[in-house]
């Protein structure tokens, strides 16, 4: 595919035609080498925005022509091209640990991305969480594309009113203004992607944008070929009702797919960030049944093992679901396509046989990837419970999902001054490979250069706050003495606490605010005074949400607290970065387990900031007493607790976080304080980096994905002929399986097992009989495979079936099943039948 111009409002010199590829490059979010020319081209809009597409947009040809006489700029940018070029050539941490692995691409998908403030395509720790994975691959050279929806207005924006309340504002991505180029199809023409819906055909314009050595490849409805209607299917991120969202699922997930073949790659995995791309997976299938002639189910057989699920929801009211009606309506005329019944594909989207109500896209994710996994450890235990319905009478640790747990892509979010300390102490190209022992090396830095640029980045924080709270006083129209106070909020050499995420009433944004009086003592208490920032949006139609919001609005105009307390409004990628870098303590105390991982906290890690939180998510798998505080006991909350969670918090602040940021040695430092920041940077940064998390995606999920997708694909899917052959005969014959009798034996020390097992119309070699016992005292359950035996004597078809183990627990503890085994089928993701010798 060629690539069209990128959209610049005037012909750039020949001699700096090269800030066009560094504008366009969204490696800048991360890398911060060309900030000082960006700066110096135009400081004004840098101030403002620090958006280089901006500055080159708005520069008038006069400071064009200034720039063009500058040798100093001009040997300044040659640098950086060169830079750049280094970064896209050099050999990377894949190439040099899976260069026999053969992985062609990876597809990743998600309905957000949040690279940065430049392409406002996001609402939260989903896109966040993308684009961060987005950059790693391009770090780690990966080989990645995203693919995701160009929104007209993405998330909402905030600003309060002068009561407190938030008000919604939606402006408009203008492509003309994003750091994206269209993409042009072989005849020269912008390529455009057809898709399908009632009575019609969408065409969907191509965009791409570039992450290093990643491209991110965004599908438009607003093109002028479609109706009004159809033009604004992208037109707002997670707007409208049930119908335009399924839209966009049908544009995300069968468009994406269609993007992928008209581009003409080579992909091996589809990783699905969440079910809205599960469509993909049917594309995907029909694609394949075309190319290869072979029905739907052989197709569905030979790419499932190409496909991964990634879910983030807690629980099962997360999950994007449609009734029956709305997905005949869409999916009539495409389920007709595959040479199936309607009624076999509406299955694939359903907990059960006998559920004819929803159409469940997580359902569909689960049924067609053959991997999936979920974000963090205690996250795997709630997803497997959930989605236990797909798994009748299966225990539910097997139901198969493993969990990946988030990390963050550390170089966006680590401050210049941590940026300097990790440089020193464990080199430049830290990030760009496989996870080196790091700890060493930071823990051996000083108290005194910890403490130090912990100050600097408190300081740097304060001073951030003040412009920005001064500039949403002014947009409020705040009296001249609201506006100076802003410029005396705060105070660089005070413990600092950070809240910023979405206001739910899950997260409990409030906790803080419920004993009032009390958080002012804390506070504003003489010697050891406290500071707080807080931000965070509510959902448009979260009017509980918007109420927390007006509430700590209430709260920091308090005149007593005014200097402590304040507000930000608008939370986003910038003023995320900025808080992760300054503050002290990051506090998040979300009812558990409805965090499913959480990543802000993550962001602070490098930073040297400590995290106070609920144990939830990431923390429950990070937290010990010498990195942070836990609050509660790892319990599950329930809005009963909220009393004694808020006392705890309180007590917490009170007798252990303030005294130990205070408490100073005779040089000025808190040295158990500068210990768990070391800590914590030096255990848990790595740890929950994107970094490692890439690597596990590789090992655990993409290399057997590759490896089981390629098997089933050779030879004109042979082996997806026989897995399907496998499963029709065990659905057929299932019910006709039936137990004879079980007697237990043995000697001191052992049990043998004998249980006679008549299987009817199936080979004995289609299933396997194992012998299992639940898990005790926290222990792995047991699971063996019996030993087929002789024929039962009369018998058509039936066999005995033995096993020896260990007299560790009592004969009555274990049970025969019995369930279907084929070598390359992974069971009970692709079939979950199972029977129980009762």
């Amino acid at each position: 595919m060629n690539h069209l111009a990128p959209f610049l409002p005037r012909q750039l010199p020949p001699e700096l035609s090269p800030l066009a590829d560094l504008a366009t490059d969204l490696r800048w979010t991360w890398s911060h080498a060309s900030d000082a020319l960006w700066k110096h081209m135009d400081p004004t809009t840098w101030e403002l925005t620090e958006n280089p597409y901006v500055i080159l947009q708005n520069l008038n040809q006069r400071r064009l022509d200034e720039l063009v006489r500058d040798n100093v700029f001009k040997a300044q940018l040659d640098s950086l091209v060169q830079a750049r070029e280094e970064y896209l050539s050099h050999a990377c941490w894949f190439e040099q640990c899976h260069s026999d692995c053969d992985i062609n691409g990876i597809a990743y998908f998600s309905m957000e991305f949040g690279v940065g403030e430049a392409l406002p395509l996001y609402a939260g720790g989903l896109g966040i969480l993308a684009g961060d994975y987005l950059k790693a691959a391009s770090d780690l050279g990966v080989p990645v594309i995203g693919v995701g929806l160009l929104f007209q207005e993405g998330y909402c924006h905030q600003i309060l009113n002068s009561e407190g309340w938030q008000q919604d504002i939606y402006p408009y991505n203008d492509p003309a203004t994003l750091p994206i180029q269209p993409v042009a199809a072989r005849d020269g023409a912008w390529l455009h992607v057809p898709v399908e819906l009632p009575g019609r055909v969408v065409k969907l314009r191509v965009w791409q944008a570039r992450v290093g050595r990643v491209t991110l490849y965004l599908l438009d409805s607003n093109a002028p070929l479609n109706s009004p209607v159809d033009r604004g299917i992208t037109g707002k991120l997670y707007g409208g009702g049930k119908e335009l969202r399924l839209m966009q699922e049908i544009v995300l997930g069968i468009g994406g797919w269609r993007l992928i073949e008209a581009l003409g790659l080579d992909i091996d995995i589809c990783h699905i960030n969440e079910g809205h791309a599960a469509f993909v997976t049917l594309e995907r299938a029909r694609s394949f049944m075309e190319r290869h002639g072979v029905d739907f189910w052989v197709a569905l057989w030979s790419t499932r093992a190409g496909n991964v699920f990634t879910t983030h929801t807690p629980v099962k009211a997360g999950f994007d679901t449609y009734d029956r009606p709305l997905m005949a309506k869409y999916g009539r005329e495409y389920a007709d396509s595959f040479g199936v019944s309607r009624n076999e594909i509406f299955q694939l989207g359903r907990a059960s046989r006998d559920n004819y109500d929803t159409f469940n896209m997580a359902y569909l994710a689960m049924r067609t990837c053959g991997g999936a996994n979920a974000v963090s450890q205690l996250h795997g235990d709630v997803s497997r419970r959930i989605f236990h319905d797909l798994y009748p009478r299966w225990p539910r640790h097997d139901v198969p999902i493993t969990h990946v747990t988030n990390g963050v892509h550390v170089p966006s979010w680590d401050s210049p001054w941590a940026d300097r300390v990790w440089t020193e102490s464990c080199g430049k190209s830290r990030w760009l490979s496989a996870l080196e022992p790091m700890a060493p090396a930071i823990e051996a830095l000083t108290d005194e250069a910890l403490w130090e640029f912990d100050a600097r980045e408190r300081s740097d924080l304060v001073r951030y706050a003040r412009k920005r709270l001064l500039r949403n006083l002014s947009q409020r129209g705040a009296d001249a003495t609201a506006l100076a106070q802003a410029l005396n909020a705060l105070d660089p050499n005070v413990l600092t606490l950070g809240f910023a995420r979405r206001f739910a009433e899950y997260k409990r944004p409030n906790l803080l605010l419920h004993d009032i009086e009390r958080l002012v003592r804390l506070l504003t208490h003489p010697e050891r005074p406290v500071q707080i920032i807080v931000a965070g949006k509510a959902h448009p139609n979260d009017m509980t949400g918007k109420r927390y919001i007006r509430e700590w609005a209430e709260f920091v105009r308090r005149p007593d607290v005014r200097a402590h307390a304040v507000f930000l409004e608008d939370y986003d990628i910038a003023l995320a970065q900025e808080m992760v870098q300054g503050v002290d303590v990051w506090i998040n105390t979300p009812r558990r387990p409805w965090e499913a991982s959480g990543t802000s906290g993550m962001k602070v890690l490098v930073n040297g900031g400590l995290n106070l939180s609920v144990l939830d998510g990431w923390w429950a798998e990070a937290h010990d007493t010498d990195v942070g505080w836990a609050l509660g006991r790892g319990q599950e909350h329930t809005p009963e607790q909220d009393g004694e969670d808020a006392e705890a918090l309180y007590r917490l602040l009170e007798e252990d976080v303030v005294p130990m940021f205070y408490d100073r040695d005779a040089t000025g430092i808190p040295r158990a304080w500068v210990a768990r920041m070391r800590a914590s940077m030096a255990r848990l940064a790595p740890q929950f980096s994107t970094n490692r998390m890439m690597s596990e995606y590789m090992e655990r999920l993409y290399l057997p994905a590759v490896r089981a997708y390629r098997n089933r694909c050779h030879d004109s899917g042979a082996i997806a002929h026989s897995l399907q052959a496998w499963e029709t005969t065990l659905i057929a014959h299932w019910q006709g399986i039936h137990w004879g009798n079980l007697t237990v034996g043995g000697q001191p020390g052992q049990w043998h097992f004998e249980v006679q097992v008549y299987l009817g119309d199936i080979p004995p070699e289609f299933v396997q009989v194992q012998l299992y016992a639940e898990a005790l005292d926290d222990g792995p359950a047991l699971c063996e495979p019996m030993a087929r035996g002789e024929l039962i004597p009369g018998a058509i078809n039936g066999y005995v079936y033995t096993l020896e183990v260990a007299a560790s627990r009592s004969a009555d503890y274990f049970t025969p099943r019995l369930v279907p085994y084929h070598p390359q089928a992974r069971v009970p993701a692709e079939l979950a039948l199972i029977a129980w010798r009762s």
